[in-house]
């Protein structure tokens, strides 16, 4: 639970304008879709990927790390990791399975996009369920543990030579094409209100410069 005292404290510090801006971007943030980034190489398709679900409102990000490491670029996500909750699984082999039984748990389907022979092609994607849509490493794809375990498959109508996309392109595509969808439907994907006041103090925690010491000072002036 927020802290309301310590919410009004911290929220002197920023600007009326600061304030309406957070308030703005929650009211549109979601997490009936999430994104699961397996195994990604490169660091700029991650931080790209990142980047995007900011732009349209993906509040949550899954990163399976079972052979490589990805770290996010700051001069490609521009800040927006920031924003969003980035969810890390690396501990061992078994990190996608410990990261997709994580998310049937809390109701998401999960989407492996691939040109699956029996891939459901984007136009056609029912928005109305919560889904997780699992992109995987360049030029191989989502792993054989992903494309056995889907609940579906999704893919990007192609009619040139080449047959598959850059990660961060594809992820881009995709999900402004859903979110859309999404926010013209009768879907219920806005955040709750414990949610929207729970990241609301949290980007307002972390956008105040020395805030540790800031709460230190609030603390004890409650003491005294």
């Amino acid at each position: 639970m927020v802290d309301e005292k310590l919410l009004q404290y911290f929220e002197g510090y920023l600007t009326e304008k600061r304030k309406a801006l957070f308030k703005k971007v929650l009211e549109d943030r979601t997490r009936h879709f999430t994104v699961v980034l397996e195994d990604i190489f490169q660091s700029h398709n991650t931080s790209a990927v990142v980047r995007t679900c900011d732009i349209f409102g993906i509040q949550d990000i899954h990163v399976i790390e079972n052979k490589y490491n990805q770290k996010v670029s700051k001069h490609v996500a521009k800040g927006s990791q920031k924003w969003l909750s980035i969810n890390r699984y690396k501990s061992d082999g078994d990190n996608t399975k410990t990261c997709l039984e994580s998310l049937k748990s809390k109701g998401y389907q999960i989407i492996a996009t691939t040109p699956h022979n029996n891939s459901c092609l984007l136009e056609d994607f029912d928005i109305n369920k919560k889904s997780a849509f699992v992109f995987g490493v360049e030029a191989e794809g989502v792993s054989d543990y992903v494309k056995q375990n889907a609940d579906g498959y999704l893919k990007i109508p192609m009619v040139g030579f080449t047959e598959s996309l850059n990660i961060s392109v594809a992820a881009a595509i995709i999900l402004q094409k859903i979110t859309s969808k999404l926010r013209n439907s009768n879907s219920n994907w806005k955040l709750s209100n414990v949610e929207k006041k729970t990241l609301y103090f949290n980007w307002i925690k972390g956008t105040i410069k020395n805030v540790i010491k800031i709460e230190e000072y609030y603390q004890q002036k409650l003491k005294n």
